[in-house]
């Protein structure tokens, strides 16, 4: 079967799937069995190569603040905005983007994996520059523990040709030991205690040590979504449209990544471009509804939840939890147990599969349920952003955070 061939029939299976409402999944089995060197033909003739960006947590974000970035300094960038982070949905992406002659229009692809799908990736195309933001519990049904995704991720690092770009602050991954160039990114030392590491939320007494690795991008500071940087020496101080601290560390990451690919860039300018950046659906995402704001953070290991919680004062919100234990979630609920929800002091409404176990989680931190629990998503959508007045706030796993979109797309929000 001819290129041209294979082209044609993803294309046509890719729109029949959005027709009946699916999503990548299907034309990216059909790929994958007829034309198994697709993604590797199409990707080799980027002429900056290609760039993945994989880690527990901030994948999304960053590979959103990463190609706005290249994108400001004038690159044509192709990624995997789908919503798939797996194999799957690059082959969705491509479809999309390519021609039936098989040419990509772009200078370099910046794509977010999942970390297990990061590893059959680079097994077919070697990354010239890689991210590694982090390694926290997350679906331990589906990975395993977290030594393995470590592990999932120096493969990654391993395949890489030019540059690995890794959090020096994750003991697991400043670690690794690889052939091609490392640089770091970090944090200041004021810093690294508001960003606690797996370790930390297991024992609750694990002090975290300021890291001697040399960071080529430090974030020195965060004043009221004001970010200061330290790169080469010099400070930059931008105010950020991101919110919450770890998205904040997250344009961080991504700076140190774009110095990489652009070395001749102007730092000002790269800071200059984070500001008006905003977070990626569902982290952080500002919506009005009934003409009070509404923002959706999604939540779905220990460590994040925890620096959502922390990131926001609890007093001046109405809070929603939605908590589903699908496929996509992980299964594995007993992550809830390992965040502390003291500082919410009360909560408004808890929804989802696992709306009786939140409640559950909150009463033993005596956090107080003001109204009920719903586990209809829709129902307690509908009360939730009707009951009051007051901003709200909601904390959703993965496929709550979709339907819940979903439901405020059905309202004509989204």
């Amino acid at each position: 079967m001819t290129r041209k061939s294979s082209i044609a029939i993803g294309k046509f299976v890719r729109k029949v799937a959005r027709l009946r409402g699916g999503g990548s999944a299907l034309p990216g089995l059909v790929i994958e069995k007829i034309d198994r060197s697709f993604v590797r033909d199409c990707l080799g003739q980027l002429p900056k190569g290609v760039v993945v960006i994989s880690g527990t947590n901030g994948k999304t974000t960053t590979t959103k603040i990463v190609t706005e970035l290249l994108e400001s300094q004038g690159l044509k960038v192709f990624t995997n905005n789908t919503g798939s982070n797996f194999m799957r949905g690059v082959v969705a992406a491509l479809l999309e983007n390519i021609n039936l002659r098989g040419e990509l229009k772009a200078d370099i692809a910046v794509l977010e994996l999942d970390e297990a799908h990061a590893v059959k990736f680079v097994q077919a195309v070697q990354p010239k520059y890689s991210l590694l933001l982090n390694v926290m519990r997350d679906q331990l049904d589906r990975f395993g523990e977290i030594d393995h995704t470590a592990q999932l991720l120096s493969k990654v690092a391993d395949a890489t040709t030019e540059t690995v770009v890794i959090n020096r602050e994750d003991k697991r991954l400043a670690g690794l030991s690889t052939a091609a160039r490392q640089v770091y990114f970090g944090l200041g030392k004021e810093l690294i205690s508001e960003f606690p590491e797996d370790d930390e939320l297991l024992s609750r007494s694990t002090k975290k040590q300021p890291s001697s690795l040399s960071a080529d991008v430090v974030l020195s500071s965060i004043d009221d979504n004001v970010a200061e940087f330290l790169v080469d020496g010099k400070r930059y101080s931008t105010p950020l449209a991101l919110k919450g601290s770890y998205n904040i560390f997250n344009s961080a990451a991504a700076l140190a990544l774009v110095r990489q690919v652009l070395p001749s860039a102007m730092v000002q300018a790269l800071v200059d471009g984070l500001a008006s950046i905003e977070s990626a659906f569902g982290r952080g995402e500002s919506l009005t509804v009934n003409g009070q704001l509404l923002e959706l953070f999604l939540v779905k290991n220990p460590s994040g939840f925890q620096l959502a919680l922390n990131s926001f004062a609890a007093g001046e919100h109405d809070t929603m939890i939605a908590i589903n234990d699908n496929y996509a979630d992980g299964r594995d609920m007993s992550w809830l147990w390992n965040v502390s929800f003291i500082g919410l002091k009360s909560v408004q409404m808890v929804s989802g599969v696992r709306a009786a176990d939140m409640a559950l989680r909150l009463k033993y931190d005596c956090v107080e349920l003001v109204k009920v629990i719903e586990p209809n998503l829709s129902v307690a959508t509908h009360d939730f952003c009707t009951n009051s007045t007051r901003p709200k706030r909601i904390f959703a796993t993965y496929t709550a955070m979709l339907e819940i979109r979903k439901i405020l797309k059905g309202r004509k929000i989204l």
